[in-house]
C-alpha cells in the first residue's frame, strides 16, 4: 500500500520467537472474551506496603481491525522510577522499541531472578475485538472506544489500589483532552497525584513500561489467534494460509486487508478476532455482491398481538378500544340502573 512506511508496520508486528507472558490466557482470547491479568505483587512492595508507589498506563492496538486492545498498567517504588527503568533498562515508547527489545523487556519483567521482577508488579486488560465491536454496535446507547478504553483504565486503577498498593503518583497517555481526562480521574481517586499528558509513554519511564506490558500482550494474543485460524484451515483441508499472515492487524497493512479479503464468509464475516465496528470490515461487508444479503420477514400488522390484547375483553366498538383500552383490564364499568 502506498505511503506506508515498511519499517513502521515491523515495528508494530509480533516479534520471532517472542515471549508469551503469562498475561495470555488462551481459553479467553480464542473465545472472544475480555479478561485482566494481575502479577504477583513485587517483593520489595510486598514487605512493606506503605512504600510510595508510582503508577503508569498506557494502550496497545487502538487502531488494528484485528485482535484486542489492552491496556497496560505498571507500578514499582516511586524512589526506583527513573533509575531503574529508564537509566538500567531503558525503557521507551513501545512503538520506539524494536519488537526483540519490547519482548526481551517483558520476560525480564516475568523473571524472578531479575530486579525488574522483584521492584515491579503489572496487569493488563484485555479487550477482546468482540467486545469491542458490540459496544460499539449497540442499537441503543452506543459505548464507544473512548467510553470503554477510559473504564479499562479506572478498573485496572482501582485493582491495584484493592491489593494494598500505596500509589502517590499516577501518570497515563491521554484519550482525547488531557485536562478533561485528568479532572475525572482526580474526582475518583482523590489522594493521588495525577498527570495525563499527551505522549506519556515518551516522558514517564513507568508508562513506558506499561506500554510494553500491553504491546507485547497484544501482540501474542494476536498470533495465538492466527495460530488457531491455521490449524482450523490446516484440519479442514482447506486452502493454504497466506505466507505473509495477516501482518499487524491494522487496515494500513497490506497483509491485513489481503487477509480480510480472501477468508471473509459471505454470511458470517470473520471470526471474533476481527472488529466488525470498523470501517474496513463493514467496507468489505457492503460491498456489492461479497456478502450474502439478509431479508428479515416483516410481521404482518393485523396477525400482531399487544400484550394488553389479553387482558381486555372483546368489544364491538372497535374505537372504544383504543381510547380506553387500559380501563377495561380490570372489567367494564356497570351502568348506574343496576343500583
Amino acid at each position: 500500500m502506498e505511503g506506508v512506511d515498511p519499517q513502521e508496520m515491523a515495528q508494530k508486528s509480533p516479534a520471532e520467537n517472542m515471549f508469551v507472558a503469562p498475561s495470555i490466557h488462551p481459553e479467553a482470547i480464542l473465545g472472544g472474551a475480555s479478561y485482566t491479568h494481575h502479577s504477583a505483587i513485587p517483593e520489595v512492595v510486598s514487605i512493606d506496603l506503605s512504600t510510595e508507589c508510582v503508577l503508569g498506563v498506557d494502550e496497545a492496538g487502538r487502531g488494528p481491525v484485528l485482535g484486542p486492545m489492552v491496556y497496560g498498567l505498571l507500578y514499582l517504588p516511586l524512589a526506583q522510577h527513573k533509575a531503574l527503568l529508564a537509566e538500567t533498562h531503558h525503557f521507551d515508547d513501545s512503538k520506539v522499541l524494536t519488537p526483540a527489545v519490547r519482548s526481551s523487556l517483558m520476560q525480564k519483567l516475568c523473571t524472578p531472578s531479575t530486579d525488574l521482577y522483584r521492584e515491579c508488579g503489572w496487569a493488563t486488560r484485555v479487550m477482546s475485538a468482540r467486545d469491542i465491536s458490540a459496544a460499539m454496535l449497540k442499537p441503543a446507547g452506543t459505548y464507544n472506544l473512548n467510553a470503554q478504553a477510559m473504564d479499562a483504565t479506572i478498573h485496572l486503577i482501582h485493582e491495584v489500589f484493592a491489593k494494598g498498593i500505596n500509589v502517590r503518583e499516577i501518570y497515563i497517555d491521554t484519550i482525547g483532552s488531557p485536562a478533561v481526562y485528568q479532572k475525572k480521574l482526580e474526582r475518583i481517586f482523590p489522594t493521588t497525584m495525577i498527570t495525563v499528558a499527551k505522549k506519556a509513554d515518551s516522558f514517564y519511564p513507568c508508562v513506558s513500561a506499561a506500554s510494553v506490558c500491553a504491546k507485547v500482550t497484544r501482540d501474542a494474543a494476536l498470533e495465538k489467534c492466527y495460530q488457531n485460524y491455521e490449524s482450523m484451515v490446516t484440519s479442514s483441508g482447506g486452502a493454504e494460509v497466506a505466507a505473509d499472515g495477516w501482518g499487524s492487524g491494522y487496515p494500513s497493512d497490506t497483509r491485513c486487508t489481503a487477509w480480510l479479503k480472501a477468508n471473509m464468509d459471505t454470511v458470517f464475516g470473520w471470526g471474533s478476532e476481527c472488529r466488525f465496528s470498523w470501517g474496513t470490515a463493514k467496507d468489505l461487508l457492503e460491498a456489492k455482491g461479497s456478502a450474502a444479503k439478509v431479508e428479515w420477514p416483516v410481521d404482518d400488522d393485523e396477525q400482531a398481538k399487544r400484550v394488553t390484547d389479553y387482558f381486555s375483553a372483546p368489544s364491538s366498538d372497535e374505537d372504544d378500544i383504543g381510547s380506553n383500552e387500559l380501563g377495561k383490564w380490570f372489567g367494564r364499568p356497570v351502568a348506574e340502573d343496576v343500583f
